[in-house]
């Protein structure tokens, strides 16, 4: 890893959520994060400088069921590591495909920030592929759910990496955590 220097952001979810494609459409670059179809491509901590006021950074996905078991518990410990000891990290926004019921994995995930006392975001991904009513009904399950958590903020974001959908909200909170400009 670098030295810690720059405020960090890291983007975490399990694997094919959509961590590269929501990188590539805060910055508006179509290949900064590498992008895959293939679930659990993404195999260390990726970090990104933006302009030598934010570094995002790219974590490994978590429940890539077709992952070795020591290749997982490597990527669990890394993430673990990276996550506890960080002075730098500001925040890890925690994404969750909103076509897909939440999983022990995700609890999971969302338990061990809570232990490792890091504040992260809740954000929906891929809201552009469902209906508005089942939409309306994941926002009600992830807010309830970030309400249960300590480490979480209580207010969700719902993101289309397609559509543009929430990327201006979202860019407005890394603005927040970035050093000002000189």
């Amino acid at each position: 890893m670098p030295p810690p220097g720059l405020p960090e952001v890291a983007f975490a979810g399990r694997s094919n959520v959509g961590k590269s494609s929501i990188i590539n459409a805060i910055t508006g670059r179509k290949a900064l994060a590498r992008v895959s179809s293939e679930p659990g491509r993404t195999k260390q901590l990726n970090f990104f400088n933006l302009g030598d006021r934010l570094s995002l950074v790219d974590m490994p996905g978590y429940g890539y069921a077709k992952a070795a078991i020591a290749v997982k518990e490597d990527w669990q410990g890394l993430m673990f590591e990276y996550l506890r000891g960080r002075p730098s990290l500001q925040r890890v926004f925690v994404l969750l495909d909103a076509r897909i019921e939440i999983k022990d994995n995700d609890i999971a995930a969302l338990d061990l920030l809570d232990k490792a006392a890091v504040l992260y975001r809740l954000v929906l991904t891929k809201a552009d592929a469902v209906k508005p009513a089942q939409l309306a009904r994941k926002q009600a399950e992830v807010e309830a759910l970030a309400r249960k958590h300590a480490a979480a903020l209580t207010d969700i974001l719902t993101t289309s990496s397609e559509t543009g959908l929430g990327i201006d909200a979202l860019r407005a909170d890394l603005a927040g955590l970035a050093l000002p400009v000189s």
